[in-house]
């Protein structure tokens, strides 16, 4: 994204500056404490600007203490795009300390939004190594309303090297946690009544300034009404100039009202003393957000633009100088305001050519985000849309979502179904809102306005128009798939890749992918892997290394779903290198991938690698997952606490996991509640697991099939268990019909996972029947085929029972080494359900034999838990597990038995 360098420059002392020791006085003793923040919060035209200038120039030059570098930022409505805030803010941090924000531009140069903590975080250890003081100033704060933003600047408050301090200028609060920094003594404010001109600050400006001759009283008078406000009173100033003598104190008394119509009348009155050359410069250019010479002689028609601008500056007619050469200026807000209201008054017939003429010279200068917004203000929709179209590559690809639905929203419905490129695009932006049915509706007016409109009346160019077709179809299987409907999701994308030109790589990646989940939800995985490896070698061959990746997260899962964790990590591994190497791939990408890994390093037993795998994922921060992916760090957090014997944090993971699912194109082959239930049976909260099994109508006669094949692995497991603690007959053959039945279904689809998870259960069903032998023989299978592959907790996370059986099976001479291998990466885990009845009450978790050593030192409850990562309540669960199993009631007695049981 380019960086507008305007907006860097920290505003030039004006000439009419009245020194204000009192302030800077108090902004330069609590630069000396470093405050966090430096809040200058007031209503426009309090001098806000002006006064942070002012210091800065200072700070900069002061010879009596450490200089401080400057960087300046002044921000505008568009900077509510959280890339765009971004990286303007390293830029202008870059400006202070040219060796700082590197890497973090490079993040923000990819194609996807990356989390705005990963580049913060780059960004604050760079200016942490920063040698001297330093200042970031953020002018006109008010203008952003995007919470991200907020978010954005808080995460820097909170993380800010201790010589760095931020200063913001702004109309209202923002909303920054500023009680929390006024507690600790890290907010330095300046509010309306710091800001306020005191009557002799008036006096040096109406008199010194401002070349008036005003009496003592007449200043106090205009103080007085005005309250101190300084906009208000050079707006009075450059009014009482037209008043000789007596006048002016006519005009003083006269002067009053409240703020906005004391601007109105004052507007009025310089306009009315401007000569009419000048008076029409004003208005006309009054459209413009920011003013240079050419841009205001392509608006007016004259050629007098450089000549207008230098001469309101030199008069203090409210142009703000936006660089130090002359070229860019703005109107004073209010200003600008008041000229647009007399414009629409005066001509209300002109303002849309002058937006029109702006909207050109936009266009012509490579500018098409600015032209856009003057032609649609012209009300030249067409233009407009031809604009938008032309925009729209570079917008996608840098995923400018924000600013083309803004787009799409003010052109007029008609003016969209007219345009093959803008209806398709529409109905993307309405697939993102999650209308399915609006999505079928927009492609159809794609398909009309294709079939109808002659190739020489078409705005958008033969390259966006070849691959509508392609987008229509590709579309159509996304509404499928989210809708279930795996049949339609294939027929579609099989119609885009036909219709997608050879070297059309990226829509040729996107149909492969959805070729790959229709056949992932019917579970033909061997396809689903196919289709996916060539989705991925066609967006990478489109150059899309962020979706690229993305898609290897789907991929891995495959795999490991086909029985093959190993074959998942490698994948992992060797992306997360990539996105390594290419630090503009968005952050999202990134945080899915550690994600991913953690999942199955957990399956194979590495948990110390799985917790720093979450743990960099949770660096990243919430922005570094999609929204529908959001969902799986608890997901693979609550299986670490389950391997660790956490049980209770691990359903309070899923349940947080279950509070932010939202359904996504990705089949839902693990569902949470299914999930939940088999946490409910390892608690012994049978009851409960078969409420799940009635609500979702789960039965061991129900019909097979992939989506379902979770839930009904689970009701195996609760059939087990119920046996397990009633004895009852007729649960256990349930299961074991149930269970040959998905052993069955599973190996013929070769899906690996769910084969041996089915062996293994039926392996405990025979042991339960005193099958022994069978038991071991189908254990002997799922060993052979798993343990080499990479499985490891699949087998532990059941328990006793299991382990049972793997000693059994570690003296057979086949797979004794993989069961002995189990074992001893088990150790003392067992993660034991707290209500399965087997387990002896002396069995600690490999989590609790942690806790039990730590209790042996000197560190306190709130540390151990500090130490093993644990919330203290769920340190306090596994003591109470503890102190039950050792049959004790205090720390020093569970130390001495674990003493005397050789666990120490």
């Amino acid at each position: 994204m380019p960086v507008l360098g305007t907006k860097l420059h920290v505003p030039s002392p004006r000439r009419q500056l009245v020194p204000r020791p009192r302030l800077l006085d108090r902004l330069q003793a609590g630069q000396g404490s470093s405050p966090r923040l430096v809040l200058v919060c007031a209503p426009a035209g309090f001098g806000k600007t002006t006064l942070l200038a002012q210091w800065l120039a200072e700070a900069a030059t002061d010879g009596a203490r450490a200089r401080s570098s400057v960087a300046w930022l002044s921000l505008d409505p568009g900077d509510a795009d959280l890339r765009r805030f971004l990286t303007h803010l390293v830029a202008a941090a870059r400006t202070a300390a040219p060796d700082a924000g590197a890497e973090a531009l490079a993040m923000l140069a990819g194609d996807r939004d990356p989390a705005a903590e990963a580049v913060l975080v780059s960004l604050v250890n760079d200016l942490d190594a920063h040698a001297g003081p330093m200042v970031l100033a953020l002018d006109d704060y008010h203008v952003i309303d995007a919470s991200a933003v907020h978010d954005t600047v808080a995460f820097l408050l909170d993380h800010l090297p201790p010589r760095v301090t931020v200063a913001v200028a702004t109309r209202a609060d923002p909303p920054l946690r500023l009680s929390r920094l006024r507690a600790r003594g890290e907010l330095l404010e300046f509010r309306a009544a710091d800001l306020r001109f005191t009557t002799a600050e008036a006096g040096a400006f109406l008199n010194e300034a401002m070349g008036l001759a005003l009496e003592p009283a007449l200043v106090a008078a205009l103080e007085a009404r005005t309250e101190g406000w300084p906009a208000g009173l050079q707006l009075a100033a450059l009014t009482a100039r037209g008043h000789a003598g007596s006048g002016v104190e006519g005009f003083v008394e006269a002067f009053g009202g409240s703020h906005r119509f004391v601007l109105d009348y004052l507007v009025d009155e310089v306009l009315d003393a401007q000569p009419e050359d000048v008076r029409a410069f004003l208005l006309h250019t009054s459209v413009l957000g920011q003013l240079a010479a050419s841009l205001c002689d392509a608006v007016t028609g004259r050629a007098d633009g450089q000549r207008m601008l230098e001469a309101l500056d030199r008069d203090n007619l409210f142009v703000v100088p936006l660089d130090d050469h002359q070229r860019w200026y703005r109107y004073h807000h209010l200003f600008a305001e008041a000229l647009r209201a007399r414009l629409l008054a005066e001509q209300p017939d002109r303002p849309p050519a002058l937006h029109r003429a702006a909207s050109r010279w936009y266009a012509g200068s490579g500018l098409l985000e600015e032209a856009i917004g003057h032609a649609l203000a012209a009300g030249d929709v067409e233009a407009a849309a031809d604009l938008i179209e032309r925009a729209l590559p570079e917008a996608r690809r840098h995923r400018h979502d924000r600013d083309i639905g803004t787009w799409l929203t003010a052109l007029p419905d008609e003016v969209v179904r007219r345009r093959p490129v803008l209806s398709t695009q529409q109905a993307w932006m309405r697939l993102a809102e999650g209308d399915l049915d609006g999505v079928e509706v927009s492609l159809r007016h794609a398909e009309r306005a294709l079939e109808s409109t002659p190739p020489a009346e078409r705005a958008a160019g033969d390259d966006q128009l070849r691959t509508v077709p392609a987008w229509i179809a590709i579309y159509r299987a996304s509404v499928a798939q989210a809708r279930g409907d795996a049949g339609a999701t294939a027929g579609h994308a099989r119609r885009a890749l036909e219709l997608a030109e050879p070297e059309d790589h990226f829509a040729r990646g996107g149909a492969a992918g959805f070729l790959g989940l229709a056949a992932w939800a019917d579970g033909d995985l061997e396809t689903a892997v196919d289709t996916f490896t060539q989705a991925i070698a066609s967006l990478r061959a489109a150059g899309n290394v962020a979706d690229a990746l993305g898609s290897t997260v789907v991929l891995a899962e495959l795999w490991q779903a086909r029985g093959l964790p190993a074959r998942a990590r490698q994948l992992y591994e060797q992306a997360l290198q990539t996105a390594r190497t290419h630090p503009g791939v968005p952050l999202s990408t990134t945080g899915d991938l550690h994600v991913g890994l953690a999942g199955v390093l957990r399956e194979q037993g590495e948990l110390d690698a799985a917790e720093e795998q979450l743990r960099a994922g949770r660096a990243l921060g919430d922005a570094a997952s999609l929204p529908e992916n959001r969902h799986r760090r608890h997901l693979a957090r609550a299986g670490l606490l389950r391997a660790r014997g956490d049980l209770d944090g691990a359903l309070s993971e899923l349940r947080q996991a279950s509070s932010l699912y939202l359904p996504g194109f990705f089949p839902d082959v693990h569902p949470i509640p299914a999930a939940i239930a088999r946490l409910q049976i390892a608690l012994g909260h049978l009851d409960q697991a078969w409420d799940w099994a009635r609500d979702h109508q789960v039965t061991p006669a129900g019909d097979l099939n992939y989506l379902g094949e979770f839930d009904h692995l689970t009701l195996a497991r609760l059939l087990i268990a119920q046996h397990r603690a009633d004895a009852g007959p007729g649960g256990l053959q349930d299961a074991t019909g149930l269970l040959d039945r998905l052993l069955a279904t599973a190996r013929a689809a070769h899906r690996g996972a769910s084969a041996v998870d089915a062996q293994l259960l039926l392996a405990l069903a025979h042991d339960l029947r005193g099958r022994r032998a069978a038991a071991l023989a189908l254990l002997d299978d799922a060993l052979a085929a798993a343990v080499p592959a990479g499985y490891a907790r699949l087998f532990l996370d059941e328990g006793a029972p299991m382990q049972d059986l793997l000693r059994a099976a570690a003296r057979r001479p086949r797979t004794g080494p993989l069961a002995r291998a189990l074992l001893a990466a088990g150790a003392t885990v067992a993660a034991a359900p707290r209500g399965d009845a087997t387990a002896p009450a002396d069995a600690l978790s490999d989590r609790e034999a942690e806790v039990l050593r730590l209790l042996a030192t000197d560190l306190t409850g709130p540390e151990i838990a500090a130490r093993l990562f644990l919330s203290v309540n769920t340190f306090r669960t596994h003591t109470r597990h503890i102190f039950t199993k050792l049959d004790v009631t205090t720390r020093r007695a569970a130390v001495r038995r674990g003493a005397e049981l050789g666990l120490l």
